[in-house]
C-alpha cells in the first residue's frame, strides 16, 4: 500500500512538473494541485465572519491554525472564494510531494541545461582530456 502511494505520488509529482509554467498562477495551480493530492479537503466558506477570516490568511502560503484542540492547515483561494483544509498527515504528504515535485523540477532543468547544442562537447577533445589513458588518478606510472 505504501509503494503504491509513492508510485502515486511520483507519477503525480512527474505531471505537475510538465504541467508547470512560469507564471505564478501556474504555481499557484501546481500547488493547489498537490495539495488536492494530498488529501486536502476544498472548502467554500458561507458566512461573513468565515470570508473575512479567509482574506485575512497570508496569500500563497500554508498556515497552521489550532481550533478546539486539533491542528489544521489552510491554503487560502481568495481568489476563487475557496480554502484547502487538511489535518498533519495530509500536510506530511504535500511536504513529501513538494520534495518529490522539487526534486523533479530541478532534475529537468539539469536535463535542460546540458542539452544546449551551443556547448559543443565534441570539440573538448574527450572527457579524460589532459589525464591520460587512466583518468585522474595516475594509473601505472613511469617505472
Amino acid at each position: 500500500m505504501k509503494s503504491l502511494r509513492c508510485i502515486l505520488l511520483s507519477s503525480m509529482a512527474a505531471g505537475a512538473v510538465l504541467l508547470v509554467g512560469c507564471a505564478t498562477t501556474a504555481s499557484t495551480q501546481n500547488r493547489e494541485n498537490m495539495l488536492v493530492a494530498s488529501g486536502f479537503k476544498v472548502i467554500t466558506p458561507k458566512t461573513t465572519a468565515q470570508k473575512q477570516k479567509l482574506q485575512n490568511l497570508p496569500p500563497g502560503k500554508v498556515t497552521m491554525i489550532q481550533k478546539a484542540g486539533k491542528t489544521y492547515y489552510i491554503f487560502p483561494d481568495p481568489a476563487h472564494n475557496q480554502a484547502y483544509v487538511g489535518g498533519p498527515k495530509q500536510y506530511r504528504h504535500y511536504q513529501e510531494l513538494r520534495g518529490t515535485n522539487k526534486l523533479a523540477q530541478e532534475n529537468l532543468e539539469t536535463a535542460e541545461v546540458y542539452q544546449d547544442s551551443a556547448m559543443e562537447w565534441s570539440l573538448w577533445g574527450g572527457w579524460d582530456a589532459g589525464l591520460g589513458v587512466w583518468g585522474p588518478m595516475g594509473g601505472p606510472g613511469p617505472y
